[in-house]
């Protein structure tokens, strides 16, 4: 099974929380159903994360309910 996407014509969104000086924040493309595409905003032309949509709502949730650490 091939599960590459083409994300070249991908419209990619940055995070509502990036400041104006160029700091660390991600670029998301929707319009993928299951999936959703994450990159560094810093690096357009790197590589993207492709998540299945469940593993990227935990995500977002984590990030919303406070601090992430490192186990």
């Amino acid at each position: 099974m091939n599960l590459a996407l083409d994300l070249s014509n991908a419209d990619w969104r940055k995070s509502s929380y990036t400041n104006g000086d160029g700091g660390a924040c991600v670029e998301i493309a929707e319009g993928f159903p299951g999936v959703m595409p994450v990159r560094d905003s810093k690096r357009p032309q790197g590589p993207a994360l492709v998540l299945p949509i469940g593993q990227w709502t935990t995500f977002v949730e984590a990030v919303k309910n406070g601090p992430l650490t490192r186990n």
